[in-house]
């Protein structure tokens, strides 16, 4: 056989070879392939996809996978609407889509409040907080350097002429950064319909409270006393709303002495 056979022989069977390999390939992968489920696509639409990470995974995507394999709950993620999240449990068969809710700052101390020290340092609640634990005289005061509005994609918080910070309930979608990054950890949620809500977070007695603050709760249980539906319950000497109960009535607030306590 000729050198030039030879050459051609040797280069079909490697063209042989690799078409039969290409084959052999083409119908691995396919078998071992990975079917995504398309209706993570459709549910990742219907989400707010504001990739807070409220709802414990890294964005909207992943959520949005996890929840057609089973593994997460729709009421984990608090920024998308409840039209929405009905759609989404049609799509995934059901689902707890939890209540709607908003960001509320249990605070109301700002200017009332004692400074400890005169802060110099760079204007972050964050920073501040690792002086002393913050400027304030309270240890669970508000420190007003907006580390909260800093964080809110949504223009939903920021700290107002009372030095505290205050949630926008109409802009708030409840993604929880506000919540997350709050050194003091005032940052809590009621739901979307509540009516009142407690802005204040010092367990105290009286007299402790006031060494500290001038606006905030003293404990005195009027709030409780002259609740008609018997949803505020006294926590030592804090007050707790069960919105459950709650019919938005207001009297708490008017009554309270220290105005601790905000209508929405």
């Amino acid at each position: 056989m000729s050198s030039v056979a030879s050459v051609l022989l040797a280069g079909g069977i490697m063209v042989a070879l690799a078409l039969v390999f290409g084959v052999i390939l083409v119908v691995v992968s396919n078998a071992l392939a990975v079917k995504k489920d398309e209706r993570a696509g459709q549910v990742e639409k219907l989400l707010a996809n504001s990739n807070c990470g409220g709802c414990g995974y890294a964005g909207c995507a992943q959520f949005a996978a996890a929840l057609v394999k089973g593994e997460a709950s729709l009421a984990d993620c608090k920024a998308t609407p409840a039209a929405n999240k009905q759609q989404i449990a049609a799509l995934i068969g059901g689902g707890d889509t939890g209540e709607e809710t908003v960001a509320v700052v249990h605070c109301n101390g700002g200017n009332g409040c004692f400074n400890k020290y005169d802060y110099q340092g760079y204007g972050n609640c964050s920073a501040c907080e690792l002086l002393a634990g913050g400027v304030k005289a309270c240890p669970v005061g508000c420190i007003g350097k907006k580390t909260c509005a800093d964080v809110c994609a949504y223009g939903a918080i920021d700290v107002g002429d009372g030095g505290y910070a205050v949630v926008d309930k109409e802009k708030c979608v409840s993604c929880g950064a506000c919540i997350k990054n709050c050194p003091k950890q005032l940052i809590g949620r009621v739901p979307k319909g509540a009516k009142v809500y407690i802005a204040c977070s010092n367990h105290g007695r009286g007299k402790e409270v006031t060494e500290l603050c001038s606006r905030g709760c003293i404990g005195c249980g009027l709030c409780a006393k002259n609740c008609p539906a018997g949803a505020i319950a006294m926590e030592g000497s804090l007050p707790v709303i069960d919105y459950a109960k709650c019919v938005g009535c207001g009297k708490c607030a008017a009554v309270c002495p220290r105005k601790c306590i905000k209508t929405m």
